[in-house]
């Protein structure tokens, strides 16, 4: 009887524990309400204070399976007042992607635990268009450039997510007045590679290029979020003429990165993924005030705040000796752009070709600097001789007035020197020393015959060669004529040799070691290079009518090739880290030869 009643004891026992240990066990399901057609989601089957097996999950009706389950586990455990606790849970996770639309019911997951066969209950699931999802403004959800959760690669890149935008310092200027234009990427993705298609259009410009690398190394906040910037081009502009003038910040092929995101058994795993875009350009207007009428007669284009300065050296002049007479410009403005003055010096002075040095660069939001010219002159003869003082003026766009500066006149003493007169000094001495002549002795060979010259060949010859050379001069003159008329024939002419002498500047970064300087000056030489030779504006050249032009124009498939790789070449240096000397010396001469191969090209 006792035995029996142990038994009995014994089996209620385990009963109750297996109660307790199973009454904490729990198998559930987490998943949206609502996904948008196209976009992967995923669905989670959690249990709880239990090791499951044999997990099975339900079909997902107008959905694709793409990975799963992907298992993950945690266990936590406290002590409270002496009495310690623990928990444990088990996830499943499976990945889909919405592909139908439409609701749809998901039957319940089976899992085994603890000799108990678990049953998830049934949930419904519903699948919007991509239409309906993007009107709705629940199912929107901003990217931000710190949360990868919300670059989904599912996502469309929208273009206030992505976007080139150009500023301009000032919305008026005056003519010749510097503005500040600065070209930014905006970004709220990582960008794997950028490459310019079309260049920007600066029409009615002089551009004083600022030096920069690019790199999204900034964070600016526009219209309420925040993006990354990169700086693409920034350079202080000096417009040539009057009116409105609209600038282009170019097209750009981007490469964004956006994120497949993925949960498995060693946590949530993101796998990058690349997404090309064209990014179209915008452009910024710019008004541009005539200067004031009427001009005064002395003002030559400058614009901007200026001083002048003169000095003769050495004090004490000797003929027949070199002297110098140095004018200094100073201010900021377009001082790159000044017009040498003219100096009216003495006759009896022998004055060679003023010699100028321009020493400026960008400061604020213009240029500064100075302008030396040298006027070298050698005087030919002793006494007191005056140079006259210069005018100068400029326009000052932040009074809206001309300015006058004067320099002083020079009252020189030259005292007699070494040496002799110049060449053409010295011509002009013999003849006023020698205007009377001695008479002419001895045999003077008279001839006593006579000939009629008419009857010479000498004479007809006289008559013909003069009638000749007219008819020649004649036929080249309607010849050029004719070639000037042809604007495309004309800029097809002369395509080589600006680019050549665009290719020396460029030589010159190259020995500076100025990259950045080197691939902006190569890129401009074979832009302008291409568009005098095809006779297409810069402005409507791109990579695809390049191509079709340079095969009417007769080039083969291989000479074209080599143009648009060194295109792409110095475009992808832009903005790239800095090259070496022997890259940039390879695409100088690649440069080189293919201008003088298209110019060995019979054109069609």
């Amino acid at each position: 009887m006792k035995i029996f009643k142990s038994f009995i004891l014994l089996t209620l026992f385990m009963l109750l524990t297996s109660w307790s240990a199973s009454a904490g066990v729990s198998f559930s399901v987490q998943a949206p309400r609502q996904v948008v057609q196209g976009n992967k989601f995923n669905i989670t089957f959690v249990l709880r204070n239990a090791e499951g097996e044999g997990f099975r999950a339900p079909q997902v009706g107008g959905s694709q399976l793409i990975y799963g389950p992907a298992t993950s586990t945690s266990y936590s455990s406290q002590w409270i007042n002496g009495v310690s606790s623990s928990s444990s849970s088990e996830e499943y996770t499976m990945t889909y992607k919405a592909i139908k639309p439409g609701r749809y019911t998901v039957g319940g997951a089976v899992i085994e635990a603890k000799g108990h066969r678990l049953v998830t209950n049934p949930i419904t699931i519903e699948i919007v268009s991509s239409s309906r999802a993007a009107s709705s403004s629940q199912q929107s959800q901003s990217v931000q450039i710190d949360n990868l959760d919300t670059q989904s690669s599912s996502s469309p890149v929208k273009s206030h997510d992505l976007f080139v935008r150009i500023t301009l310092s000032k919305p008026r200027v005056y003519e010749q007045e510097a503005v500040v234009c600065t070209i930014k990427l905006y970004t709220k993705y990582q960008i794997s590679q950028f490459m310019p298609t079309l260049q920007s259009s600066f029409n009615g410009f002089l551009i004083e290029d600022l030096p920069m690398q690019p790199s999204l190394n900034k964070i600016e906040r526009v219209g309420g979020e925040n993006y990354m910037v990169a700086v693409l081009k920034r350079c202080i502009l000096f417009p040539q003429q009057s009116g409105k003038l609209t600038i282009t910040s170019g097209d750009y092929d981007v490469t964004a990165v956006q994120y497949d995101t993925f949960r498995s058994m060693f946590g949530v795993i993101r796998q990058p993924v690349e997404k090309k875009l064209h990014v179209k350009s915008n452009s910024a207007t710019v008004y541009i005030t005539p200067l004031p009428n009427p001009k005064p007669a002395t003002f030559n284009g400058a614009v901007g705040s200026f001083r002048v300065a003169t000095s003769i050296k050495p004090q004490h002049l000797k003929t027949y000796e070199t002297a110098a007479l140095t004018y200094v410009i100073s201010g900021t403005g377009n001082i790159k752009y000044l017009k040498t003055p003219t100096i009216n010096f003495p006759s009896q002075f022998d004055v060679y070709d003023p010699q100028s040095t321009v020493k400026a660069g960008p400061v604020g939001g213009t240029v500064a600097g100075t302008t030396t010219i040298n006027y070298t002159f050698i005087p030919q003869f002793t006494g007191n001789f005056d140079i006259p003082g210069t005018v100068f003026t400029y326009f000052n766009p932040e009074t809206g007035k001309y300015v006058t500066l004067t320099t002083p006149k020079y009252n020189v003493n030259v005292a007699k020197g070494k040496g002799s007169p110049s060449a053409h000094y010295k011509k002009g001495l013999e003849q006023k020393n020698t205007d009377i002549l001695h008479i002419k002795t001895g045999d003077l060979n008279l001839s006593k015959t006579h000939s009629y010259f008419i009857t010479e060949f000498s004479y007809w010859l006289f008559y013909i060669i003069p009638l000749i050379a007219f008819i020649a001069l004649l036929i080249y003159y309607r010849k050029t004529l004719k070639e000037r008329s042809n604007l495309k024939l004309m800029k097809t002419k002369r395509a080589n040799k600006i680019a050549k002498k665009r290719l020396k500047s460029a030589r010159q970064y190259l020995n500076a070691h100025d990259s950045s300087k080197f691939y902006a000056e190569m890129l401009t030489a074979l832009w302008g290079y291409l568009s005098d030779k095809l006779g297409i504006p810069v402005s409507a050249l791109n990579k695809e009518n390049i191509e079709s032009e340079l095969t009417k124009f007769g080039a083969d498939q291989e000479t074209t090739a080599l143009v648009l790789s060194i295109l792409d070449k110095c475009e992808f240096a832009q903005y790239a880290p800095a090259s070496s000397d022997a890259d940039m010396g390879e695409v100088l001469n690649s440069a080189t030869d293919i201008m003088d191969k298209l110019e060995n090209t019979k054109r069609k």
